[in-house]
């Protein structure tokens, strides 16, 4: 098997399988996951198991304690949501055999919502978030970002400007099959076939919905929302439903991986927090093709292009911390008087960062405002504050405050 693209999350995957009896590696479908854990399991020599086979998948359905009875030593259980029913036989069979690396399963929603993995596997796997493609495995290259971010590093001098080319990286996203296509309308027809294809199965798995046709147009509509406040009232008004009803359709494209809310940062330093979520799309290739904006798009809309970025980095960053030792939390931050962060991240041990995220070349101090105020509330436990800007040179603005080009996300 040849895989085009080294995933860093590899050596995630290959260190749980030495202390942990089951892995789960979940995220969007056609982000990896299966290339992923077959690529791994080729030296241990895993058996792969794939519940897209309805032969299979009957078997674990109609016989779930018979079917993991029979399972090899070591085996790869592709989209695992598709058969809750043999969790409980698999929490058994490794209850009677804790050896490290026996099951490695994958997932393209999030099982973790499904109370029968709640009530079995729960304490007894290990989870590997895989995402779309990175800036830095594009590159091939692990970036330095996120520790010269916490340790407030950042050298100084010259990196190339994005300039045009950050527009064509957002309309491309980071799923391989995207990617492997040349132009924005191939691209944008392998996305929206994407859609189809998740909607008719995966949604249809997870719930059932009286309006499946109200999915794309609910996710084309936080395409343009993407990198905004989450608005309940004004998103049920467009579809005429209930609130109760448009929650309940935003938690499935959740839990498709296709959009997340951004948390608000909380703090008892810091007053007049707006306690609202932030939404983004999970793939700015996605979110592009759902709203028709390619690169000249882009450059002609720059509210649209300021949206899209943000989501951007904001996607980048989580991909990077998802293979990074240690847990990162990410937030944003925004008072009632205006003041905001697009990014606040919080690693262990409460060392705060904020990112300021801007598509121009120029920065100035007002562009520091809300990242002065979160270092002078918090202190020693604030790493750094840091813009990203589309310039060329790392630019110290005073105690722990700097001015970064977009390129060191992926560059440093």
């Amino acid at each position: 098997m040849v895989e085009k693209y080294r995933r860093f999350a590899m050596h995630r995957l290959e260190e749980a399988a030495k202390d942990t009896p089951v892995i789960l590696i979940h995220g969007p479908r056609q982000c990896g996951k299966t290339t992923l854990a077959q690529l791994f399991g080729e030296a241990p020599s895993y058996e792969y198991i794939t519940f897209d086979d309805l032969v299979q998948l009957d078997g674990a359905s109609s016989d779930p304690v018979g079917f993991v009875r029979n399972l090899p030593e070591r085996v790869i259980l592709d989209e695992i949501q598709r058969a809750p029913r043999i969790f409980l036989p698999l929490k058994a069979a490794v209850d009677a055999d804790r050896g490290p690396g026996r099951f490695i399963l994958t997932g393209s929603t999030n099982v973790l919502l499904l109370p029968k993995l709640a009530d079995s596997l729960a304490g007894r796997l290990e989870i590997l978030r895989l995402h779309p493609l990175s800036q830095e495995e594009l590159a091939g290259k692990e970036s330095d970002f996120l520790a010269k971010l916490f340790s407030a590093s950042f050298p100084g001098g010259r990196i190339p400007r994005a300039g045009l080319d950050i527009t064509e990286r957002i309309i491309s996203g980071g799923y391989p099959a995207a990617l492997s296509r040349e132009s924005f309308h191939r691209k944008a027809a392998w996305y929206h076939e994407y859609i189809e294809t998740i909607v008719q199965r995966d949604v249809r798995d997870l719930a059932r919905i009286a309006s499946l046709d109200s999915l794309p147009r609910l996710l084309r509509l936080a395409a343009s929302q993407t990198s905004r406040m989450v608005n309940l009232a004004d998103l049920a008004s467009a579809f005429q439903f209930s609130r109760p009803t448009l929650k309940d359709y935003i938690q499935l494209l959740e839990r498709a991986f296709l959009i997340e809310q951004l948390p608000p940062w909380s703090s008892n330093r810091i007053s007049r927090l707006i306690k609202s979520s932030k939404l983004h799309v999970t793939d700015t290739g996605l979110a592009a093709a759902l709203l028709g904006a390619d690169a000249n798009t882009l450059r002609k809309d720059r509210a649209l292009l300021g949206q899209l970025l943000e989501t951007f980095v904001v996607q980048e960053l989580r991909r990077q911390a998802s293979r990074a030792d240690g847990n990162v939390s990410f937030y944003h931050f925004r008072t009632k008087d205006g003041v905001e962060i697009n990014l606040v991240l919080e690693a262990v041990g409460s060392n705060i960062a904020g990112i300021e995220i801007k598509a121009s070349a120029t920065v100035t101090k007002s562009d520091f405002r809300g990242l002065t105020k979160l270092r002078n509330a918090h202190g020693d436990h604030f790493a750094c504050g840091v813009v990203l800007y589309d310039g060329d040179s790392i630019v110290s603005f005073g105690d722990r405050l700097f001015a970064v080009p977009l390129h060191a996300l992926w560059e440093l």
